[in-house]
């Protein structure tokens, strides 16, 4: 058997054990770990096929595992290469064709169609082919560099021979693959952000000391809350964006804000606070009331799936009126904590518009904010996630 077919077994084994019931990159991390015959060409020739299998999405259902690897592995392909030549020669040679070419070569189902089978559930304005399409491609990795630490960056990466595109005046993209860990000091000097995630700072840039936001005083600093603060990136880009701004941070889960309090403590952020809430229940606690409240609501997280394919694989379209349900309830709760004249930064890192546009109306409609903003912000056609954010503001 060659090295080839020997790749092939191996991740359809790995396949076999996987039930989708944790991400897949720690998952096979833990199986290597436990699997010492495995050397590092190996493991990343192996991960890749079972990412290919992951990237038909719902496309291949009754097809055989190995049928399905090898399927995912041509579409992702650009340019031929020696497993494709070893298992599939006819396929190899076809590897330049576009995406549609391919699909017409193989003869098979209509992947525009069936890949992602949700497509009437998507935001408005979407480019609903290439979105479903993007999911075969890999993501790139992007960095938001940190205030005045631009040229830094930008010359540590060349020195490294790190090749990068600047996509804007703070943002640089690379491969996926990149290893920038003892390179650059994250946090401090650059955050590793979606470019879309970097793009919800459009948003943050409308909100602005003046008249029209209630202060204690005309010195005071914002009084912001990062109510969904997870790792705590938007809490960072705000503390960048809005300068001296008095900061609280929440989240459910207290191993996320531990984590966060790092991130904050090599990001140079030491004035803040934080606590841990289930916002899908009524305030207990009476809280100040603030200028912004930022809430990346929990979500499906559909936006992001070329990046963890697996989640498209085992997704189950009834989730996305669980969220919707529950992003409901956590906005009407942290919605009340606004000054008059605040705003209300929603976000979430879905395509679905029950959790986008809809949940955007319940505000509009329960709450009478007025809409400043509202965009979903289109990642499939620059290699990065596809986001929505809406800006609101409540009447003096």
């Amino acid at each position: 058997m060659s090295r080839f077919h020997s790749y092939l077994n191996s991740a359809v084994a790995i396949l076999s054990l996987y039930k989708g019931e944790e991400p897949f990159g720690p998952f096979i991390k833990k199986y290597f770990a436990a699997n010492k015959k495995y050397g590092s060409t190996d493991r990343k020739i192996i991960s890749h096929l079972c990412y290919c299998y992951f990237r038909t999405g719902k496309s291949m259902q009754g097809i055989p595992v190995e049928e399905r690897i090898l399927t995912g592995l041509f579409l992702q392909s650009h340019e031929p290469n020696n497993l494709l030549e070893e298992l599939k020669p006819a396929w190899n040679q076809q590897t330049g064709l576009s995406i549609r070419e391919k699909i017409s070569f193989l003869q098979q189902v209509d992947y525009s169609t069936t890949l992602f089978p949700w497509v009437n559930e998507l935001s408005k304005d979407i480019n609903k082919e290439a979105f479903v399409f993007s999911h075969l491609v890999q993501p790139d990795l992007f960095l938001r560099m940190r205030p005045g630490k631009e040229e830094q960056v930008k010359q540590k990466l060349r020195k490294a021979g790190i090749s990068f595109q600047l996509i804007t005046a703070d943002c640089i993209a690379m491969p996926n693959s990149s290893k920038i860990d003892g390179i650059i000091e994250l946090d401090k000097e650059a955050v590793v952000q979606d470019y879309s995630s970097q793009r919800v700072g459009e948003f943050m840039k409308m909100v602005r000391p003046g008249q029209d936001l209630v202060r204690r005083g005309p010195s005071d600093p914002l009084r912001v809350w990062d109510c969904c603060a997870a790792s705590g990136g938007k809490s960072i880009m705000a503390k960048d964006i809005l300068g001296d701004i008095d900061l609280i941070v929440a989240d459910k889960r207290e191993s996320i804000l531990l984590n966060l309090e790092k991130r904050f403590q090599q990001a140079g952020i030491t004035d803040y606070e934080s606590f841990v809430v289930d916002l899908s229940k009524p305030l207990q606690n009476s809280l100040s009331t603030f200028n912004l409240v930022m809430a990346d609501v929990p979500c499906t997280g559909s936006g992001t799936w070329s990046r963890t394919p697996e989640q498209l694989f085992y997704f189950k379209a009834a989730v996305i009126d669980e969220y919707a349900v529950l992003q409901k309830k956590i906005v009407s709760n942290v919605i009340t904590q606004l000054e008059p004249g605040g705003y209300f930064l929603y976000s979430t890192c879905s395509v679905f518009k029950k959790e986008n546009e809809e949940v955007v109306d319940f505000i509009r409609e329960q709450f009478h904010l007025q809409l400043v903003k509202m965009e979903l912000l289109k990642g499939y056609s620059v290699k990065a996630d596809t986001l929505f954010a809406a800006l609101l503001k409540k009447p003096l």
